[in-house]
């Protein structure tokens, strides 16, 4: 029963509440011992709030994933796991997550809470609605990048917002993608919206959101506080191209730590981020 519930709290989609490292890395404080209790707290924290949702989501969609080709295999959609006794579990979580956000600050509680309640509402409601549901996933990365700066105290960016929601709009319309393509005529039994999304119509989504981003963090290097932040633009347009060609060449999309297998990708992640590092850290670090 134990492995089940872990197996349905998606613990390897956990990797998304990573965002939330972003801001103690951008706001120049990952040196700074005293707030990385914030950060992996709040990480945690979100994990923990990430993992409940993914049960009440396995909950409310059971009947639509047993015809789907891979989220058929869920504890829930199987039978193997008891819905009331997942969903009991899923509410003693809740409550040790948020008691414990309150106990970091009221700002970061009310951002767990927001983020919590958005989730659930896009369960039941927002996610059968075709654009508001593409929208509501990337307000959701937005939020966990927000907790991150709430939790340590920094100031939140305006271009960490905007860079985060179209990278996150990015990802959800490659995933609306890979469904259309994978389910076919069987689209609309599994989520109502991809009845009204064609591969075109996403097509454009795409290629629209990759520009507003590549512009979006262009900006934000030519205008940050240390010029070299604009030797990474290339780095940056290289692995969205090189995600949009694994989108059309060999249907990624569906599951996005699908990346991590790739080795163009992980090598393009890897030197982005000691990149930008050495460029925010130079000066910090002493021989």
């Amino acid at each position: 029963m134990i492995k089940e519930l872990i197996i349905s709290m998606r613990p390897k989609q956990w990797y998304k509440n990573l965002i939330i490292f972003i801001c103690i890395i951008f706001s120049q404080n990952l040196l700074n011992l005293s707030m990385w209790s914030g950060t992996i707290s709040a990480f945690i924290i979100f994990c923990m709030l990430s993992g409940s949702d993914y049960i009440i989501n396995d909950i409310i969609d059971s009947k639509r994933d047993r015809i789907h080709p891979k989220k058929c295999k869920r504890p829930i959609a199987r039978g193997n796991l008891n819905k009331n006794f997942a969903f009991a579990f899923a509410l003693i979580l809740i409550a040790l997550s948020l008691s414990w956000s309150y106990s970091i600050n009221t700002q970061f509680f009310i951002a767990s809470l927001t983020f919590f309640i958005l989730h659930i509402v896009y369960s039941f409601i927002l996610k059968h609605i075709i654009l508001a549901d593409v929208i509501t996933i990337s307000i959701h990365f937005v939020i966990r990048a927000i907790a991150g700066c709430l939790a340590i105290g920094a100031l939140i960016s305006p271009w960490l917002i905007i860079c985060t929601f179209l990278m996150a709009l990015f990802l959800a319309l490659g995933k609306r993608r890979h469904e259309l393509v994978l389910l076919g005529q069987d689209a609309k039994k599994h989520r109502e919206p991809l009845e009204e999304y064609s591969t075109s119509m996403l097509d454009q989504m795409i290629t629209t959101t990759t520009s507003a981003l590549i512009i979006s963090y262009t900006l934000y290097t030519f205008l940050a506080d240390n010029i070299y932040m604009m030797v990474t633009v290339p780095l940056a347009v290289y692995g969205l191209f090189r995600y949009m060609l694994l989108i059309h060449t060999k249907n990624f999309g569906g599951e996005t730590e699908m990346i991590f297998k790739d080795k163009g990708m992980l090598t393009c992640l890897a030197l982005w981020l000691a990149l930008v590092l050495l460029i925010l850290y130079s000066k910090s670090i002493t021989i």
